[in-house]
């Protein structure tokens, strides 16, 4: 037990500038940024320009940098995993999905973020979006509610999203989040870790697929008890 104890502290250590407060203001401005971008997708654009439009919104909001990159996916690039090439040329359709994933960072402050949206009349792809969020909900409660590592609570993600009827991807599987750069702490995976996360250092990713027609839903937020939703 003190091995663990020892292994969550060492990865839960944070940087000098980090601050609880400045954690959630970029956690709320990471979700404003989220819905500004989603607002500027319409049928019609090209994913590549819905990433330089993302990008211009970031950049008018006086982020200096990204901890990753701006990643706007739409439609059959919707089953594409973390830092994989998007095929290229993808058109947002008149009925449609597509995500957004960013990983701001203000100041010496990380934020993360993810949501799904749907353009048109897309009602299994709506289902898919709504199913990602409410997947999330779901894991971060039963973290809430018990003792679960990161490992567990992803065992058990799995397993509720086949029972919703979706493949989840194990290659976003959380991570650490803190005062940049949280990499010098902890580069790892949430899935990888045998104690329970603590709130505000962690963010927990939630892509499911569909299981066999092209397209899949993403929602990214911080580990917070139900007082932050």
């Amino acid at each position: 037990m003190s091995d663990i104890l020892d292994k969550q502290t060492e990865l839960e250590a944070v940087g000098p500038a980090f601050l609880k407060e400045k954690m959630l203001e970029m956690r709320a401005k990471t979700r404003k940024a989220i819905h500004a971008i989603a607002a500027g997708c319409k049928p019609g654009m090209v994913e590549e320009d819905a990433v330089e439009m993302a990008k211009d919104i970031l950049a008018a909001d006086d982020m200096l940098r990204g901890w990753h990159d701006v990643y706007v996916r739409f439609g059959s690039n919707t089953l594409k995993t973390f830092g994989a090439e998007s095929d290229p040329g993808v058109v947002l359709k008149e009925n449609d999905i597509f995500f957004i994933d960013i990983g701001p960072v203000w100041d010496e402050f990380e934020g993360d973020g993810g949501d799904t949206f749907t353009v048109g009349t897309a009602p299994e792809m709506a289902k898919c979006g709504m199913d990602a969020r409410k997947l999330f909900h779901i894991v971060r409660k039963k973290w809430e509610s018990t003792g679960m590592s990161g490992k567990q609570l992803y065992e058990f993600a799995i397993d509720e999203a086949k029972a919703m009827g979706w493949e989840l991807n194990m290659d976003l599987s959380g991570h650490r989040l803190s005062d940049f750069p949280h990499a010098a702490i902890y580069d790892g995976p949430m899935a990888d870790v045998d104690f329970k996360p603590s709130p505000l250092l962690w963010v927990l990713e939630i892509h499911i697929r569909h299981p066999s027609e092209g397209y899949g839903a993403f929602f990214e937020d911080m580990l917070l008890n139900d007082s932050y939703f």
